[in-house]
């Protein structure tokens, strides 16, 4: 393991000093709160690391290749393993309070497929079809982009629309997850522990990156929101593919079908819903011709 870590090293060495550089200049320029009208937003510097980072791709300066950024993103699960560590120790330090938060950690889940009705209108509005169902039924990380793909297959528009949302998510989660949660909290309208028990969204980095926000606004509640923001990830992670299974994707694809013909005319476009319907009747008209011969 050792060699290959070595070995590693030495071929993607620009990842490494690129990460090493970028770390100090976004800690030089340190947070930055921006107060608004309606509340404060805090920019920490991994906010300026991840736009930074973003500028090295093969899209913009072309100083990493594809490869490059692929090998950077599977080291950032392996760079989040000692966070991981820490709030597993916090978990069970903090035992007695999971366990009179259980319910509410479990039902949390419910919370996250609700989304569905705020997020499949908008994909439509915006234009997508099918893939609206992929898009929409989860957060899209690792776990469900593996269900989508077994459900659906590798080249549905289905499958296409979760791993946009994938790589989106990768790209800019941590970032949009660190600027909404400073703006939520400013408000002052939840409860920290609440905050922080909704931080657990399914995904490592987008977790880490509201926890590290919330604890700039309650500094008190670090290791507590801390600690429920972890035990709600892994919660997400162990049962969110069952949800997806069950609730999710089952109910993706009938707001699908209900909402479709509606937006599509709201668009001046043919709606794909009752041009299958129509396929369909077509196909059951042959076979019953069929059948009278």
């Amino acid at each position: 393991m050792l060699k290959s870590f070595v070995e590693g090293a030495r071929k993607y060495w620009k990842v490494f000093l690129i990460a090493v550089v970028l770390v100090f200049i976004a800690d030089t320029i340190g947070p930055i709160s921006i107060a608004l009208p309606f509340g404060q937003i805090s920019l920490l510097p991994m906010i300026f690391a991840v736009v930074l980072g973003c500028l090295f791709g093969p899209d913009v300066l072309k100083v990493l290749n594809t490869d490059q950024c692929r090998f950077a993103g599977n080291v950032m699960l392996v760079t989040m393993a000692p966070y991981m560590v820490r709030m597993g120790i916090g978990a069970g330090h903090n035992l007695g309070q999971l366990v009179e938060l259980g319910p509410a950690l479990i039902l949390q889940e419910f919370g996250n497929i609700a989304i569905i009705f705020i997020a499949l209108p908008v994909a439509l509005l915006l234009g997508l079809k099918k893939e609206a169902i992929g898009a929409c039924y989860s957060i899209n990380r690792d776990v469900n982009l593996g269900l989508t793909t077994d459900v659906f297959g590798t080249e549905a528009p289905e499958t296409k629309g979760t791993f946009a949302v994938y790589v989106t998510g990768a790209v800019l989660g941590a970032l949009f997850a660190s600027i909404f949660a400073s703006l939520i909290a400013s408000l002052g309208i939840f409860h920290p522990l609440a905050l922080g028990m909704a931080a657990g969204v399914g995904s490592t980095s987008m977790m880490a990156a509201i926890v590290g926000t919330l604890s700039q606004f309650y500094p008190e509640y670090t290791e507590q929101m801390g600690v429920l923001a972890s035990t709600s990830d892994m919660l997400t992670g162990a049962d969110g593919i069952f949800m997806g299974v069950f609730i999710g994707i089952p109910l993706t694809k009938f707001l699908y079908r209900k909402l479709e013909p509606k937006f599509a005319a709201l668009r001046h476009e043919p709606s794909d819903v009752l041009a299958d319907m129509e396929k369909e009747k077509a196909a059951e008209a042959g076979n019953t011709k069929e059948e009278k011969r």
